[in-house]
């Protein structure tokens, strides 16, 4: 049995790293699946989509976690997510709310990494 930062990790990093968004939510999703990103429907067919639509348009995307912090049902993922190799990217933080071991609701902020900063502190 695995925890719930184990859980939403592998879930995250086969979506949309190994493009196998439905695997990856049929071992993760629970029976509903709340989305709290105003641009995104609820439900797994709608994530399904979104990840599909993504790789299609950035074959080469990356994500990767960089820290995880859980808390009770909660796992926030704080992750670099690249479109093409060598772009800065955004820096992402997704909060997964779990019930019963599988993922239920989801919320995200995101931000794209400038290209000059006011300090010499990566976003990581």
């Amino acid at each position: 049995m695995s925890t719930n930062t184990e859980t939403v990790t592998a879930f995250y990093t086969r979506a949309f790293n190994d493009g196998e968004p439905e695997a990856a939510a049929a071992a993760a999703i629970g029976d509903s699946y709340v989305q709290h990103n105003p641009g995104a429907p609820d439900g797994v067919p709608a994530f399904v989509a979104y990840v599909h639509s993504m790789r299609e348009r950035f074959p080469e995307l990356r994500l990767e976690v960089k820290r995880t912090i859980a808390e009770g049902d909660h796992v926030v993922t704080h992750s670099a997510f690249h479109l093409t190799p060598g772009d800065r990217g955004m820096a992402v933080a997704d909060i997964w709310r779990l019930e019963d071991g599988k993922i239920v609701e989801h919320w995200d902020v995101m931000q794209q990494v400038p290209e000059q900063s006011a300090n010499t502190n990566t976003m990581f």
